[in-house]
């Protein structure tokens, strides 16, 4: 069972219909009783960090969800903010992360007469994997995902940045330690690549 947390962020439904699609038995988890028989989580997000934070907390499910991701090693899956907040904090916000992942989420920066960029970073782009991945497979080192943001997840150890990509600089766009990975792009808007990335994560062994 692939538990999606919903804590009022977050593209719900279209993972729910994704994994439909795809044969796989969702549940979306609303307090600690839908995680029961939680075998994968999805953690999607979007917005700010402080907010994702207080959001995630005030749900109730935080404890539980962090039994099944850092005590029986539970595949979780973070989605852009949800992605975020698996670090230790955030350049965005003054409240802790989750601390899964070592690391602070930084804004992407560039020359003020750098015309070329402006904020959010939106649209389609490149995702290079360097680090290899069951979470990438079948989808060949570079392939094409939506983005939508302005911060990015800085890892204190380079072997969690997976894959990455460039918008005035290059950035860490997905990480992963142990079970715990994250996406900065959307994968249920990035159409066979991202239907391809979530068939990946729900086939996780």
């Amino acid at each position: 069972m692939i538990a999606i947390i919903d804590y009022g962020l977050g593209n719900i439904r279209a993972f729910a219909n994704i994994f439909k699609n795809l044969g796989f038995a969702t549940t979306i988890a609303r307090s600690r009783t839908d995680l029961a028989s939680a075998r994968r989580i999805i953690l999607p997000g979007v917005g700010a960090f402080d907010h994702a934070m207080e959001r995630f907390e005030a749900s109730g499910m935080r404890e539980t969800v962090e039994d099944l991701v850092l005590a029986h090693n539970r595949p979780v899956l973070g989605v852009c903010v949800g992605m975020q907040i698996l670090a230790e904090a955030s350049e965005e916000g003054q409240r802790h992360g989750l601390g899964w992942i070592a690391g602070t989420v930084r804004k992407i920066r560039f020359e003020a007469t750098d015309a070329a960029h402006i904020l959010p970073h939106m649209g389609w782009n490149t995702v290079r994997v360097n680090s290899p991945s069951p979470l990438f497979s079948g989808l060949g080192g570079a392939s094409e995902f939506y983005f939508l943001h302005s911060y990015y997840f800085q890892c204190a150890d380079q072997a969690s940045s997976i894959a990455t990509a460039d918008y005035a600089t290059s950035f860490t766009c997905a990480v992963n330690a142990r079970n715990i990975f994250g996406v900065q792009f959307h994968p249920e808007k990035s159409h066979g690549n991202g239907i391809q990335l979530l068939k990946n994560f729900a086939e996780l062994e």
